[in-house]
């Protein structure tokens, strides 16, 4: 019960990722805020140790007013997850600026927002964790099609190391996590826009380039979160961690014994 006596707020909690976030992290004893625009929300909240807000993270006032009512609820936030990301292929060339601002709008702005106005809170309580969910692809990897997306990515990193320096002497620990592939609706839905006719041969393509012939589950990556806002992390920040499966390992496809 590592996470005990804990409240974290986790946004996009209600599928993908973040589920499987807000699934560990109750397993460990935490209380769960999510905030999400979906309405999947509604399957994932059971008004004891997890809650909801219908939110649209783009919307800082309307961001501001949850958070405001998850410490009037709770008392405090001593976790929060930045989870909630958007990722639809388009090439560079093709992309108009609707579909670029909303991966900036929710990628970036959205993690802004949040973070804004949970961290007066952190920084009051002198503690807390932050978890951003950057990536692999953009820092380290790309496909065709992902410009904005890695874009986005890559800035999460940046934002983790120079804000985990401005709030260290507050005892908040900041880091991010960097995913390769985890088997979660927007994989599955990128594989359909890549592959609407058989999106399951993008799926176990995807498979056969990483050394341990899989995707990964959306619990372990929730096992890593809780890890990164335990105690069992307390002299780790600014740190960009990867979980993929060694996908991003390999030199060549085509080289070695």
């Amino acid at each position: 019960m590592k996470l005990e006596n804990k409240v974290a707020v986790v946004t996009g909690g209600a599928m993908g990722n973040g589920k499987g976030i807000v699934d560990i992290f109750t397993k460990y004893g935490a209380k769960v805020a999510i905030l999400d625009y979906s309405d999947e929300i509604s399957k994932v909240v059971n008004n004891d140790n997890v809650i909801g807000f219908k939110v649209d993270i783009r919307d800082k006032n309307t961001v501001k007013a949850a958070i405001d009512r998850i410490i009037e609820i709770f008392g405090k936030i001593d976790i929060l997850v930045n989870n909630a990301g958007v990722c639809k292929l388009e090439t560079f060339i093709n992309m108009d600026d609707e579909l670029r601002d909303y991966h900036f709008d929710i990628n970036i702005i959205g993690t802004w927002n949040v973070t804004k106005a949970v961290l007066p809170y952190m920084i009051k309580n002198n503690y807390g964790s932050i978890i951003n969910l950057s990536s692999v692809t953009g820092p380290m990897v790309a496909d065709s099609g992902e410009v904005a997306y890695a874009t986005t990515k890559a800035a999460l990193l940046g934002f983790t190391k120079s804000l985990a320096r401005e709030v260290v002497d507050n005892n908040i620990r900041v880091n991010a996590i960097m995913p390769g592939y985890i088997r979660t609706p927007m994989v599955d839905n990128m594989a359909k826009l890549s592959n609407p006719d058989n999106p399951e041969e993008v799926i176990n393509g995807i498979a056969g380039a990483i050394p341990m012939k899989r995707l990964g589950m959306i619990e372990e990556l929730g096992e890593l979160a809780a890890f990164l806002a335990s105690e069992e992390s307390s002299y780790i920040t600014a740190q960009g961690i990867v979980i993929d499966g060694g996908s991003t390992l390999p030199e060549t496809l085509t080289m070695g014994a």
